[in-house]
């Protein structure tokens, strides 16, 4: 049996033997090390942090990429525990998270231990940047977990739970103290990163990194018990504004391009504050990216392992952009570049996938034969657009092999890829300041920020600005990256009626009929692609079909339970048991 707690413990003996696995920084020829002779010189120091920006994350993105993204209404995949606000701790993509933010907590805590107890000849400010790393992913895994799970136990230090046997005796702890447990972690992590903001531009963890974070944990927990507490929006601005002045960093210039596998598109900005980055060169599992192979259409890439043809994003996400995939593609008029960027409809182009052949057509990819006859007949005989929302993801695609190593130098696999994955940004910076600011009553400031975020989409300007209208742009800016489910969380510690009447207002479920209009649209009566118009668009064809939406939500749905195997184990996380309350600056100690 699989247990998170005794997992969290055996999770962290891997970190010194994969250490050397990840390859975004050079590494020492050495296949494993030990304590005693690893951490000797500040490059071993720096990459023993190395793990800790792939692997242990690996198992979270299919609840992360399209589980929440399920939840919160921005992705269509059908009738399921996700899509009814259902889940249960019986489901895999819900225990693998669970356990792969355990292992990150566990495995920060290790190496946190490993480079204090080092002798080597490493410099202080080596150690004191590498534990700077490990607090902050340390920080990030318990925000994830504690807007997931709500309350959910402290482990500090593995060793201490180790010695004393009590990985299944572990208690819930209130939430609000584990929001404190975070601030503390991130203070920490701040005290030790640098403010050099090269660092950022090549994606290491800085302080104005950890600083950003702590923006955004101080506006989550601001409502955490029921009310809004002002001086925690307070915080939220004062430390998001030290971010935007003061750290160097800029949006990048181009919205698609911080999703492009050329690090130079948005490394040099350092947009990026906390990603994942991962390898597809290192031979170790979990190390490379497969979300690809998630949510691309099966044909996408040469290696046959794509499946996300039949889930995309929801006709209430397109609804927010303005954009309808029962509208003749021809006459679409596009107002946000974040669209086309995050969604793909049929009638895009894309010239930065399938870039040897001339671009990657949707008109042509499932009905032109001539076009690419081995993604084409990958998808079937029919050759009919998949996914009843009529939309599939555009965000986290990195294309073909070929694209992959015309970017990077190295191949591809199945299942492999190194696109990384952003989990915060600047973008969601400006937002979180924007926020903050309009709920203390800064409209000015807050109309500033969010028309930055506007410009770089060349959306049109707002000229006056509401909470609904940064909260709506927040969902624009952000769609499919993991973060809308916990922006309904965090405002369901304060409104959650509003919440409840959003999600069960939304359009989450599907069209009928519009794979054959889409066919008709552009072939021919004799079978041939013709292109757009060989038949003209039915719109009396396409029906949107209700029966997939939400009929009911509570507040309860808001925290998910724990995974049922560990509550057999250990039932002091049971959902009816209470937490407790640490006074978590008198518990628990950073010495050093």
């Amino acid at each position: 049996m699989k247990n998170t707690f005794k997992y969290i413990l055996t999770a962290a003996a891997v970190v010194l033997m994969t250490a050397s696995c990840a390859k975004f920084l050079d590494r020492p020829a050495e296949d494993s090390y030990t304590t005693a002779n690893y951490y000797q010189n500040d490059t071993q120091v720096e990459q023993s942090v190395n793990y800790l920006y792939n692997s242990p994350w690996y198992d979270i993105i299919r609840f992360y990429i399209y589980g929440s993204e399920t939840m919160c209404g921005n992705v269509y995949q059908g009738s399921n525990a996700y899509s009814t606000l259902t889940v249960n701790g019986t489901d895999p993509d819900l225990k693998n998270m669970s356990y792969s933010l355990w292992a990150v907590n566990a495995q920060c805590n290790t190496v946190i231990n490993n480079i204090r107890n080092s002798t080597g000849s490493a410099t202080e400010a080596a150690k004191n940047k590498a534990i700077g790393e490990a607090l902050a992913w340390k920080a990030m895994a318990y925000f994830m977990l504690v807007r997931t799970f709500g309350d959910v136990p402290i482990i500090h230090d593995n060793t201490e739970v180790i010695k004393e046997a009590t990985y299944n005796e572990q208690s819930k702890v209130e939430k609000a103290d584990v929001y404190e447990y975070i601030i503390m972690t991130l203070e920490k992590a701040m005290e030790l990163l640098p403010k050099d903001p090269n660092i950022g531009k090549y994606n290491r963890i800085d302080y104005y990194a950890a600083e950003g974070l702590l923006s955004k944990v101080y506006l989550t927990k601001a409502g955490v018990k029921g009310s809004l507490d002002k001086g925690d929006l307070e915080k939220a601005k004062s430390y998001a504004l030290d971010v935007i002045l003061n750290s160097g960093r800029s949006l990048t210039p181009k919205y698609s391009d911080i999703f492009r596998l050329q690090p130079s598109l948005f490394q040099q900005t350092g947009e990026n504050l906390f990603s994942w980055q991962w390898m597809s060169t290192s031979g170790q599992w979990t190390a490379q990216n497969s979300i690809q192979s998630d949510v691309g259409p099966l044909g996408i890439d040469e290696f046959g392992a794509t499946w996300g043809d039949w889930k995309g994003p929801s006709v209430d996400l397109q609804d927010a952009f303005g954009i309808s995939a029962d509208m003749d593609p021809e006459l679409r008029i596009e107002t946000d570049d974040r669209r086309q960027a995050t969604i793909m409809m049929f009638g895009d182009q894309y010239p930065q996938y399938w870039q040897d052949k001339g671009g990657f057509d949707m008109y042509r990819f499932y009905f032109d034969d001539n076009y690419y006859p081995t993604g084409l007949e990958a998808n079937g005989s029919n050759k009919q657009w998949c996914c009843q929302s009529g939309a599939l993801y555009a965000k986290h695609l990195y294309g073909s092999g070929s694209d992959h190593l015309a970017a990077l130098g190295v191949s591809a696999d199945r299942m492999c890829y190194q696109l990384p994955t952003h989990i915060l940004r600047l973008a969601d910076i400006y937002l979180v300041y924007a926020e903050a600011c309009v709920l203390t009553g800064d409209d000015a400031n807050a109309l500033v920020y969010v028309n930055k975020v506007r410009e770089r989409a060349n959306a049109k300007p707002l000229t006056s600005v509401t909470f609904d209208d940064v909260w709506k742009e927040r969902r624009l800016e952000l769609a499919l990256e993991g973060d809308r489910w916990y922006d309904f969380v965090r405002r369901s510690y304060y409104d959650v009626d509003a919440c409840i009447s959003e999600l069960l207002a939304q359009r989450r479920s599907h069209w009928d009929g519009i794979s054959g209009v889409y066919k008709d649209y552009v072939v021919a009566d004799d079978g041939s692609y013709a292109g757009p118009g060989a038949h003209p668009w039915d719109l009396s064809k396409i029906t949107y079909n209700p029966s997939d939406e939400l009929v009911d939500v509570k507040p309860s749905m808001f925290t998910i339970p724990f995974p049922t195997e560990d509550v057999v184990m250990n039932p002091n996380v049971g959902s009816t048991v209470p937490p407790v309350h640490v006074d978590v600056r008198e518990t628990y100690h950073y010495d050093f």
